[in-house]
């Protein structure tokens, strides 16, 4: 696998398809391009799913809520892309119960919610991970013992998946490169090259974020996919000024399992303003979300708020009255923004919670092709429809080109389920990776890793097999282990140690001091893989620091 340096190096080639932004839907739609035969380059201007993508409640879900909205179309296509997912990404994408509560004082009728149900499996044709049922109280007690049951009439049971985010993007990304796609990290589309003649897009002019060195690439087709910077990049160009996104902000807080005990995903009605929230299991962790506010300001400096925190807690304290958190109790937060199309009028007759997540495909005067909506479990068909918009383009710029294959988007595994067990699963895998690399692996760091890479778990094994210190965990009583970091960088694009802090390995999230006691170790073996000096592993280090500081500022709002 290329390095992000050679990435950059070999961009400036001319391409059928440029993409830019490296969230879920840039990454998909280069796979999708590349696999049908296009030739591809995706810009992202930091790492992949540095933004929105890495940023999400990390749910794959059919939207149940939606039914409220009566938008069963695009509970339809949710429900089936799910199956997809499950079938060609089993290592990323798990099935995940969800409880219900309903109480004497809720909005709506047990019997209306158990109709609900019966409509939403129905809409999934039957194929949802697990049939339905509804829980007694005295069954809620035993399942969910931390939660409150006075008032309790019932509570169903469903099952909608959970889902690492950001290695859904890394995958997909990682795909792309391996059918020809250049994928270039921390590289900023600047502005765009038109034809005199035509008006349209020519050429991209890219940024290295790292060196500040510029390129221009030659594109016949570009494809703007930068979720809530969609709006600055069209605005680059010669489309619409009007706005096309009402960004929301939605923030999660991570604190510790046992101190909120759930097993399933709990939906939480906030005692204020009757909200859906969630407290959802995270292994050692249960993290809890999401708040969905309007946001005005830069996408790059969005973060949590005291008053998110509070928010957050008052549900979980209301539903959870024998474990009340507070904001000592919170490890880390992340807060992202959902892209979300403008509705007609904006003048507050419209609340966050009830703008669209359908999506828009807009083809600009100058040829930019753009996607705007959406959401993170419909991408890849989201990505197909953009190529296939793209193709188009292409054709009336290109005339007659050759036949272009099935991209087979929703057959083809991702890169860590090629070669996925019959049987087993998970447990297979972390079984083989301890064979491969001995006791120089430990039992836990095993799961971990097949929880994380699939099948792309055993050559970690044999990595960490050829150079057992490679197995050492980078947080004394943790599992994520050096080998990780090597792998991120010389596999998965690493560039920067927050890419390996936040997105490789998680311990930005999971770690009780944010990986900050291990920047240095880690630092220390990426200057040696990519030829750092001190003063440029210093820079990347501080660039670490800054971005927990962000996730922190909240504790200091008053």
């Amino acid at each position: 696998m290329p390095t992000r340096q050679e990435m950059w190096d070999r961009l400036g080639e001319p391409v059928d398809v440029l993409v830019i932004g490296g969230g879920i839907n840039g990454a998909g739609i280069a796979r999708d391009a590349a696999r049908r035969g296009l030739s591809v380059a995706m810009v992202e201007m930091r790492d992949l799913a540095w933004g929105t993508s890495s940023r999400s409640s990390k749910l794959v879900h059919g939207g149940l809520r939606y039914l409220e909205q009566f938008e069963f179309s695009l509970v339809f296509e949710a429900v089936s892309e799910r199956r997809i997912l499950l079938d060609i990404a089993p290592h990323l994408v798990h099935p995940l119960g969800f409880v219900f509560p309903v109480y004497q004082s809720s909005r709506k009728p047990l019997a209306m919610i158990n109709a609900g149900m019966w409509l939403y499996e129905g809409l999934s044709l039957f194929r949802s991970p697990k049939r339905h049922k509804t829980l007694k109280p005295e069954e809620v007690k035993q399942v969910e013992p931390a939660l409150n049951v006075e008032g309790l009439k019932g509570a169903p049971l469903y099952y909608d998946c959970s889902t690492d985010d950001a290695r859904l993007t890394l995958e997909s990304a990682i795909d792309a490169t391996q059918q020809g796609a250049m994928v270039v990290t921390w590289a900023r589309a600047a502005g765009f090259e038109h034809d005199e003649e035509t008006g349209r897009i020519k050429a991209v002019v890219v940024e290295d974020a790292l060196s500040g060195e510029r390129k221009v690439v030659e594109a016949q087709a570009v494809i703007n996919a930068t979720g809530p910077w969609t709006d600055r990049t069209v605005a680059m160009g010669n489309g619409p000024k009007q706005r096309l996104l009402r960004p929301t902000k939605g923030t999660h807080a991570v604190v510790e399992h046992h101190k909120l005990p759930v097993n399933h995903a709990v939906v939480c009605f906030h005692p204020s303003d009757g909200r859906v929230l969630f407290a959802i299991p995270w292994g050692d962790r249960t993290y809890l979300g999401t708040t969905d506010t309007d946001y005005q300001g830069d996408p790059a400096e969005v973060a949590a708020t005291g008053d998110d925190i509070t928010y957050l807690l008052e549900a979980t304290n209301h539903h959870f009255p024998e474990h009340t958190l507070t904001p000592d109790d919170v490890i880390s937060t992340w807060s992202g923004l959902r892209p979300l199309m403008s509705p007609p009028s904006t003048k507050g007759d419209i609340d966050e919670s009830s703008v669209s997540r359908e999506h828009q495909i807009i083809v600009s005067q100058d040829g930019l092709i753009t996607i705007a909506g959406g959401k993170l479990t419909t991408y890849r068909r989201m990505s197909a429809e953009v190529v296939d918009t793209a193709v188009k383009v292409l054709r009336a710029v290109q005339g007659n080109r050759p036949r272009l294959r099935p991209a087979d988007t929703d057959t083809e595994p991702l890169p860590g389920a090629v070669g996925w067990p019959e049987e087993g699963g998970t447990e297979s895998i972390a079984g083989q990776a301890r064979e491969i690399a001995g006791e120089s692996l430990s039992e836990g760091s095993a799961m971990a890793l097949a929880r994380i890479y699939g099948v792309r778990a055993l050559d970690i094994a044999r990595l960490i097999k050829e150079e057992p210190e490679l197995g050492q965990p980078l947080v004394e009583g943790r599992h994520e282990v050096m080998a990780q970091v090597v792998w991120g960088v010389t596999e998965e694009m690493a560039a920067e140690v927050t890419d390996v802090m936040t997105r490789r390995t998680q311990l930005f999230y999971r770690d009780f001091d944010q990986g900050l006691g291990a920047i240095d170790l880690i630092a220390d073996r990426m200057a040696a893989l990519l030829g750092w000096d001190e003063a440029r592993k210093a820079a990347s280090i501080e660039r670490y620091r800054q971005e927990v500081a962000l996730s922190r500022q909240w504790q200091h709002d008053k």
